[in-house]
């Protein structure tokens, strides 16, 4: 067993805010290279005044943006990975990460979703901090699924299956995919809708204003 000494120094979990009418965003990545996008969803929901944004992420997804410079520019917002997990527990009543992560969500975007995740959240797997935090959830609290895949995997005779799972039992929220231009090359129905509509539309639902500009 380690020493005291050689463990890292445990991640402070994020308080909630005590300010009315706060909206407290989890997003959670992962493996698509719609995870690009992580950075600017976070950085679009940070214009907004009643919003505290914390971002979980899978270890795929973090080959799409850098954990570091997401946290430095976006002073607050914490990358939580796999490796965060039980760094905060050495006994019975310790914290446990993705418990208080989904304690201290009110809403939840799973953005991108790719079809590994997807088929996770199907088969009701919790093998990582993502899919532990989505088992760990209340069916109260909303959760949005952006799907992101290539337009095969989309069209894949398992992926209406998982849909379909999620949909109607999980009853999570499903928006897209578009059809575009895909990172790989191909051209068809699989990405993840557009980072600004994705912003747009949680702030139309759960009523999000936006900061005042100073002159």
């Amino acid at each position: 067993m380690s020493s005291g000494a050689d463990r890292k120094p445990r991640p402070k979990f994020p308080a909630r805010s005590q300010a009315p009418n706060t909206k407290h965003i989890l997003l959670l990545t992962t493996g698509s290279v719609a995870s690009i996008k992580a950075p600017l969803i976070v950085n679009e929901f940070l214009k907004y005044e009643n919003v505290q944004i914390q971002v979980a992420s899978t270890k795929p997804s973090l080959a799409f943006f850098s954990k570091e410079e997401l946290e430095e520019k976006n002073d607050g917002v914490h990358v939580w990975t796999d490796e965060d997990e039980w760094s905060t527990w050495s006994g019975r009543g310790d914290p446990i990460l993705h418990i208080e992560l989904r304690r201290w969500a009110d809403i939840m975007l799973i953005a991108p979703c790719s079809a590994n995740t997807l088929s996770k959240l199907a088969g009701g797997a919790c093998d990582n901090l993502v899919t532990s935090i989505l088992r760990a959830t209340a069916p109260t609290i909303p959760v949005y699924v952006f799907p992101a895949m290539n337009t095969l995997m989309y069209q894949h005779p398992l992926t209406e299956r998982h849909l379909s799972v999620v949909t109607d039992i999980l009853k999570y929220t499903v928006v897209g995919p578009i059809g575009k231009g895909l990172a790989c090359g191909d051209v068809g129905i699989g990405a993840m809708t557009e980072w600004s509509e994705i912003v747009q539309m949680v702030a139309d639902r759960v009523v999000l204003f936006k900061r005042k500009k100073v002159n």
